[in-house]
């Protein structure tokens, strides 16, 4: 295996809440009501169409998609949803520091060295172009066609990070660690807050499918454990061999990939109107570590 190189689950297409458009000569993120599956391709008029969006929408009666069934390729919680504050260069596109709050891994002329990491709101390296950047990966339906073939979800909102996070711990907990074999939905969730100035903002939520109690979903878990099992599939070696990949480098997005990412999640500050940049630093603070780091030298 190549080293230096994180191995991360296969994707064949992406989940998303809004696109990029271009207003005022700047291309821009777009937030939107529903969500979107997307193929990796790309074309003018942006990410073309998974085939499973028709599909689902179709399903939904041509109703706008705000719900998703899906499922977890590992019982983990924290292999299925990967979450750091993270800053990119704006330039090369690739990231400069991934951090967890603790301790961060930046990357400088010698190399990835380690520090400590002092989170987006106080951190003078970032001068508040740090984030919370979060990825999850799921199975859309059951399987049927790729058990092992993933839509990825990427996101910079703190609802939705803190969410999901909560929702698989909880479900992990609540199935004795089955959580590879719940049938689950991603839930498309609007509230207002102060900060949005009253007006709706989504989050995406994981919720158990509609028609089924939390009881039923966890009592299909066992089933679907044991049906497994008795074929032969180890679940336990997946989730390590998924937690050797993501281990396997320092930075988990591929070069390729981050442009896209900086243009949609991570904008220059003065055009975004995203969740991200209201609950980021504004540019009081962003003076004051412009000074912290000034008198640093």
């Amino acid at each position: 295996m190549l080293k230096r190189l994180a191995i991360t689950p296969p994707v064949v297409g992406r989940i998303s809440i809004g696109r990029v458009v271009e207003r005022n000569g700047k291309r821009l993120p777009e937030k939107d009501d529903q969500f979107t599956l997307t193929s990796q391709v790309q074309n003018r008029d942006g990410w073309v169409l998974h085939p499973l969006d028709d599909q689902l929408r179709k399903a939904g009666e041509g109703q706008k998609l705000r719900s998703i069934p899906v499922r977890m390729l590992f019982n983990d919680p924290a292999l299925n949803l990967r979450a750091d504050y993270s800053l990119f260069d704006r330039t090369t596109g690739r990231p400069r520091c991934v951090g967890n709050g603790e301790t961060c891994r930046r990357m400088e002329k010698e190399g990835v060295a380690q520090h400590p990491c002092a989170g987006p709101d106080t951190c003078a390296f970032a001068m508040g172009d740090c984030k919370a950047y979060a990825r999850l990966n799921v199975v859309v339906g059951d399987g049927e066609e790729d058990a092992l073939g993933s839509f990825v979800l990427r996101t910079t909102s703190f609802n939705t990070i803190r969410t999901l996070a909560a929702r698989l711990q909880y479900f992990s907990a609540v199935s004795g660690r089955r959580l590879a074999c719940m049938s689950l939905e991603l839930k498309l969730r609007g509230k207002s807050t102060t900060m949005s100035h009253r007006s709706a903002i989504f989050y995406v939520d994981l919720v158990v499918r509609p028609g089924v109690t939390l009881e039923q979903a966890i009592a299909e878990s066992i089933q679907k454990d044991e049906a497994r099992k008795a074929v032969g599939m180890d679940q336990d070696a997946l989730d390590e061999a998924a937690r050797r990949g993501f281990a396997n480098g320092a930075f988990e997005d591929l070069a390729e990939d981050v442009p896209a990412v900086v243009e949609e999640f991570f904008p220059e500050l003065d055009g975004s109107d995203t969740e991200g940049k209201q609950q980021g630093v504004g540019p009081v603070l962003r003076g004051r570590l412009q000074e912290r780091l000034a008198k640093a030298g």
